[in-house]
């Protein structure tokens, strides 16, 4: 989804979509501390009782449970119940997925992957998943999706669920208190081709801005967004780590800059819990807007943001998230572990996930029929959602991903771009702090 997309990263080739996040990065209702929370597939009144319990490791919000297709699988094979594990924060959910990986045990029997890591996944942990190319045929997904998730010798790890196209979510009722255009076809036009140009509007918004509101939630996410779009992230063609001679690193930090030492961010961590209730209060009018993020405003904006929400194009195409499902071979239950991914990543699935909260699919033959839920629609303001994020999947630059490629973004974001934007610290404090992260991480 996203990420987490939840995600993530392309859709992030594509890219993200981060997630992508990531996607399908989203947070999850009865979090505990550590952003874990089980969450069963429908209390197990579809499958049979006594029968195989399969565990799907997830992080945020993938859209499978709120689509109601766990409760399908089970209703199709009595003898399966269905158990999500949900971690709110990929980069809290790697971590452990890499122990257990790495321990031969403790693992779920299906694991998401998120673009970010998938790199990591198929160059260091090939060995721990199954080959799931021999188990479908790969035509269904789009060639980039599938070249992310393969090992040099050919093993699939994982198969594409969805892709994160960029957009922008904004609050039209905000946006008429500051006096700004508020159709999403003329807003897109004042800040096609530059994110700087949005960023612009920003200050706009700010000098009219309703009181206690923020032009956009952080700086971090509209770093995110404008990365997606650049050609370039931490890593050349070669696998050479290229981040702080990136040109596209380099333009998504100066803009994410101008926002971090202004007053019109919000100055939230994505993903934490204040974040959303940021949603949840209309403490923001715009975010940085991958197809998995409807998803995840619906859910934390509740009843109060129906109608208020709406999407224009982002100011370039970019992606943001998207993940991949494998089956780790210390699962105790691999054979209906491959059939349960199978049958999830198929197109017909991911178009019932779209349906649910948009999440865009990698199977192009979902595409020409794709229709979001009406109370999507209705949502966000009866916005061209499937035109939108289709005409952003189409120009996408593919951008190469890393071993290290989240751990990096994640210094740049939670540790740079904060020390900035909440601590008061200059850019280049910034950059610095990010930069000695990196070399630890890197081992340098």
């Amino acid at each position: 989804m996203r990420t987490s997309i939840r995600r993530s990263q392309r859709l992030m080739a594509l890219t993200a979509v981060a997630a992508l996040a990531t996607g399908l990065l989203a947070g999850c209702a009865n979090d505990s501390d550590d952003g874990t929370s089980d969450n069963s597939g429908g209390g197990g009144g579809g499958g049979g009782k006594g029968g195989i319990t399969l565990t799907i490791g997830t992080f945020g919000v993938f859209g499978y449970k709120q689509a109601g297709l766990y409760d399908e699988y089970m209703r199709l094979h009595k003898d399966i119940n269905i158990k999500e594990n949900v971690t709110t924060r990929t980069d809290v959910y790697w971590p452990k997925v890499l122990t257990r990986l790495q321990a031969g045990s403790g693992t779920d029997d299906v694991q998401a992957i998120e673009v970010g890591n998938i790199t990591e996944a198929v160059q260091t942990q090939a060995d721990k998943f199954v080959d799931l190319g021999k188990e479908v045929d790969k035509s269904q997904w789009l060639d980039w999706k599938n070249a992310q998730a393969t090992a040099k010798d050919g093993k699939l790890i994982g198969l594409g669920t969805d892709i994160g196209p960029m957009a922008i979510c904004y609050r039209k009722d905000l946006f008429k208190k500051a006096g700004l255009e508020t159709d999403r076809t003329k807003l897109a036009a004042q800040w096609k081709g530059d994110w700087a140009k949005y960023v612009d509007l920003g200050k706009q918004y700010m000098k009219k801005a309703p009181d206690g509101t923020k032009f956009v939630d952080s700086a971090s996410s509209v770093y995110n967004a404008a990365l997606g779009g650049g050609d370039t992230r931490y890593y050349d063609k070669g696998g050479n780590v290229v981040w702080d001679e990136s040109d596209g690193v380099k333009k998504a930090w100066d803009v994410a800059m101008t926002v971090a030492t202004s007053d019109m961010s919000a100055k939230l961590k994505q993903f934490d819990k204040p974040w959303d209730q940021g949603f949840a209060n209309g403490t923001f009018a715009t975010v940085a807007c991958p197809a998995w993020m409807l998803g995840q405003i619906q859910e934390k904006a509740g009843d109060s943001g129906k109608g208020n929400w709406d999407v224009a194009a982002a100011p370039t195409a970019a992606n943001w998230g998207g993940s991949f499902l494998g089956v780790p071979t210390a699962g105790k239950h691999q054979k209906e572990a491959i059939e349960f991914v199978k049958w999830l990543t198929a197109p017909e699935q991911q178009a019932k996930v779209f349906a649910k909260q948009a999440s865009f699919p990698s199977t192009p033959s979902a595409y020409a029929g794709l229709k979001p839920a009406s109370g999507t629609t209705e949502y966000f303001s009866n916005a061209p959602i499937t035109q939108i994020f289709a005409d952003s999947a189409k120009t996408i630059p593919v951008q190469y991903f890393g071993v290290k490629d989240q751990p990096i973004n994640s210094a740049l974001t939670d540790i740079g771009i904060l020390q900035v934007e909440q601590k008061g610290k200059s850019p280049e404090q910034g950059w610095d702090a990010a930069k000695n992260e990196i070399k630890d991480v890197l081992g340098q």
